[in-house]
């Protein structure tokens, strides 16, 4: 049953001072608010491996971000910008990464009154594109792979209130150090934070770690514009989850995602395998699935159902697609609690948040406003264990 949300409720003052529009030198050094069962703590990132749950497991989305924005010239002199969005031809992002000489995919296009039907290029390397509605063909003679012309071509696609010209840097630092499927066209940032060391200081404590992926969409930084919040259109993303992480999630108690990415997989994975135990294998969870279910399965029952599905097809992963929006109202199936960045006011993310930690968050946020914590996607932490 859906929650009547009045999206003004959600909405905070971001002075732009307070966003973060340029990384901090040393990844681990961001500031750390720490929400545990109703009492905020501050600390650093570089305490977070003492501060998690006893025999918790972490979850990251090792997706990478891809160099997603094209410039392109026409011969008239125009400059038109292509955002890729979703492969279509190939429709896997491995395989369309790794093709050669041409590939096709979903694009945002800038100054598309511009450009009909013509061939456009970027000439310095030969690159060239063809349009049909929003699905762009691109075609090049070198014998290198899509994944190489972007590194040729592309710049990291910056959400857009980092307001600033890309930098080299860039291409590090908004970047995971465990990245490592191309495919996202924004970092799932609550990740930014980890280093290597923390990482080992994470095994040391006997904490066990999980990869799985989510390639971020252009739609996370979406503004709710509907009057009625679950009227807002979510984009679908694709998941990329394997049998291990199946077996491992069966195993734990107490699950820790790293990032709204990262949850937002687990909790579509939870749902998939409510639409098998229902009998549908098609695994696209729709955007208000979870709310129509009044008394679903227990979490092992639903991973069960996953894993004998996989079994008995025989596949080390399945690749899926979601649309789930979290917002107040949501019970968490899979989630303890979560690290997460701050969030742009009146966002989904800020429902998600809401939806995890209630009225807090209000708190949560004020406390960071007032202790000059950095906002959003290069800003600093928090530990929400509600």
């Amino acid at each position: 049953m859906l929650m009547s949300i009045d999206l003004k409720d959600y909405h905070y003052s971001l002075p732009d001072e307070k966003i973060a529009k340029f990384p901090l030198a040393e990844r681990s050094d961001s500031k750390l608010l720490v929400y545990r069962k109703g009492e905020i703590s501050h600390d650093t990132f570089k305490s977070i491996p003492n501060l998690l749950p006893e025999k918790c497991l972490l979850v990251f989305n090792d997706t990478k971000v891809i160099p997603a924005r094209l410039i392109f010239h026409k011969s008239t002199g125009a400059r038109i910008e292509v955002f890729l969005l979703e492969p279509s031809d190939p429709s896997n992002y491995e395989q369309s990464m790794n093709a050669r000489n041409t590939c096709s995919w979903h694009c945002l296009v800038g100054n598309s009154k511009k450009w009909k039907t013509e061939k456009i290029e970027v000439a310095e390397i030969g690159l060239k594109a063809t349009r049909q509605n929003d699905e762009v063909t691109f075609s090049w003679e070198r014998d290198i792979t899509f994944s190489e012309i972007l590194e040729l071509a592309g710049k990291i696609p910056l959400p857009p209130y980092i307001d600033r010209e890309v930098k080299e840097s860039d291409k590090d630092r908004y970047q995971t150090v465990y990245s490592k499927h191309e495919g996202a066209v924004a970092a799932p940032t609550a990740g930014l934070h980890f280093t290597e060391e923390l990482l080992s200081q994470v095994d040391e404590r006997k904490i066990k770690k999980d990869y799985l992926t989510l390639h971020v969409s252009a739609g996370t930084f979406q503004p709710i514009k509907a009057e009625s919040v679950d009227d807002h259109p979510m984009h679908r993303e694709q998941i990329i989850v394997t049998k291990q992480n199946v077996e491992n999630l069966l195993k734990t108690e107490t699950i820790l995602p790293v990032g709204t990415t990262s949850l937002r997989t687990l909790e579509s994975l939870y749902w998939y395998g409510v639409k098998l135990l229902s009998g549908e294998s098609d695994f696209f969870v729709p955007k208000l699935y979870a709310y129509d279910h009044s008394e679903p399965p227990s979490r092992t029952e639903s991973l069960q159902a996953v894993l004998d599905f996989m079994n008995q097809n025989r596949t080390s992963h399945l690749i899926g697609h979601t649309e789930i929006f979290i917002f107040p109202g949501y019970t968490f199936r899979m989630c303890a609690g979560m690290i997460t960045n701050f969030h742009l006011p009146g966002s989904t993310l800020i429902l998600l948040v809401a939806a995890m930690i209630g009225e807090d968050w209000k708190n949560v946020y004020g406390e960071a406003l007032s202790r000059e914590y950095r906002f959003l996607s290069y800003g600093d932490s928090s530990l929400l264990l509600p």
